[in-house]
């Protein structure tokens, strides 16, 4: 099959590999959309998406707009990507967490039209934060859905979908990974199909709907007069983003692994009060249950196992998380 000419639009890691697979793949990927460089890291210097990064490194034509909205604030911006989709007289745009609404005029651009890779089993967990958002609600599985696209946030007609187990050590981060690797191959496949005539877009079902709200920091802050296994899902969750973390003394420790306790009763203990201190874990009582904090790091410092933490920090039974 010929190449196909194609835009494409994505931010961050998770689309970075889409747009490696479809390069090495032999599309034609004339034009790359990519968020504005943002202030990142303790010196707060523009720094470029990982989509830009890649795009740049291989020769691709970039552009940043503000927005794509003709009529929005930044309407100097759309018009000059107008101008780009429109003289590419692209076969298709990809897209993969871009992170700004497409109107109908870049729907309507390319011949073949927008496809979106969404890290969900559509129509569960549209929007922002699916990957987070399965995570802590405690789903046995998720998937990834290759979606034709429409103006509504992602409602389009599925095309593929394929759904992968969520194990009891997936973080977002790991899970972030697979789903990663899993929408690129997808991507490939519908394209192909695509091109030969093949693709069958079915409508997605009216149950099951449910939205995957985008991630706020002070979520990630521990509620310990919740049970065990709650805490424990979000601790996964935000792993890598934005971190669980709780108040011990005056400093916020941030906890990156934590597993939920055996049965033992915490009715005599205050919510978030340590119950013991051992080298394999910090003991934590929650609602009815316990959590053991196994991964933690002190402000400025590095996230450490909980037997190298307790070598810097003075733990003791009795103390309470806020």
């Amino acid at each position: 099959m010929p190449a196909l000419k194609l835009a494409f639009a994505g931010t961050p890691e998770f689309a970075c590999v889409a747009l490696a697979a479809l390069h090495a793949a032999g599309h034609q990927v004339a034009l790359v959309l990519t968020q504005p460089d943002r202030p990142a890291g303790r010196g707060l210097r523009l720094q470029a998406s990982p989509v830009k990064q890649f795009a740049l490194a291989h020769g691709l034509t970039v552009a940043q707009p503000r927005s794509l909205r003709l009529e929005g604030k930044y309407p100097q911006d759309a018009a000059e990507a107008q101008a780009l989709l429109q003289a590419g007289k692209f076969d298709a745009m990809v897209v993969a967490a871009y992170g700004l609404i497409l109107p109908q005029w870049v729907l309507d651009s390319p011949r073949l039209g927008c496809f979106n890779i969404h890290a969900s089993s559509l129509p569960r967990w549209r929007g922002a934060a699916p990957i987070h958002r399965a995570i802590e609600a405690g789903d046995a599985s998720t998937g990834v859905t290759i979606m034709q696209m429409d103006a509504g946030l992602d409602t389009g007609a599925t095309l593929l979908t394929q759904t992968l187990p969520i194990l009891d050590t997936d973080t977002t981060g790991t899970l972030h990974d697979k789903l990663a690797g899993l929408g690129a191959m997808l991507m490939l496949q519908t394209l192909q199909q695509v091109q030969n005539g093949q693709a069958q877009p079915v409508p997605q079902p009216s149950q099951g709907i449910t939205y995957a709200n985008k991630i706020d920091k002070q979520e990630a802050v521990i509620d310990w007069a919740q049970p065990a296994q709650a805490i424990v899902r979000r601790v996964r969750a935000f792993n890598p983003f934005p971190v669980a973390n709780s108040c011990l003394g005056g400093e916020t420790l941030k906890i990156w692994a934590a597993q939920v306790g055996p049965e033992q009763s915490s009715t005599s203990y205050q919510f978030g009060e340590i119950m013991a201190v051992a080298p394999t874990g910090i003991t934590v009582a929650a609602m009815n249950s316990v959590v053991i904090l196994t991964e933690l790091q002190r402000p400025g410092g590095k996230r450490l196992p909980a037997a190298d933490f307790l070598r810097g920090f003075d733990l003791h039974v009795g103390r309470r998380f806020d």
